[in-house]
């Protein structure tokens, strides 16, 4: 939907300064990536939540190639997020971690955060 950075930073103000709850819907492999969303959402009194999707990369992959268009993400993009991956820790500043998981059935199951995977 938003397609840019300066746009996604434009929804982002409008929301803090609003008190609007919000969700950051992309993938943000490193304490790095998350750390922006999560000081301004702490420094807002927001309530910040995480969710840890796990996934090994063939099954990423798989997933992938059943997707087309802007959609579909390069094989070395894959990789690359992967292989920068950091797992998330409650110490990051989440009020609530969550972990998911894809079942036989292929439907999302939530479980509470345990500090070991």
């Amino acid at each position: 939907m938003l397609k840019t950075r300066n746009r996604e930073n434009i929804l982002l103000e409008a929301c803090i300064k609003a008190k609007q709850p919000f969700v950051i819907d992309n993938t943000n492999p490193t304490v790095i990536d998350r750390k922006k969303y999560i000081d301004i959402a702490k420094a807002a009194d927001f309530k910040v939540v995480g969710y840890y999707f796990q996934s090994n990369i063939n099954d990423a992959v798989l997933r992938n190639e059943e997707r087309a268009g802007k959609e579909h993400i390069s094989l070395a993009g894959i990789r690359s997020t992967y292989a920068r991956l950091q797992i998330p820790n409650r110490k990051e500043g989440f009020d609530e971690l969550y972990y998911v998981r894809i079942d036989r059935e292929n439907k999302f199951v939530v479980e509470e955060w345990k500090d070991e995977i």
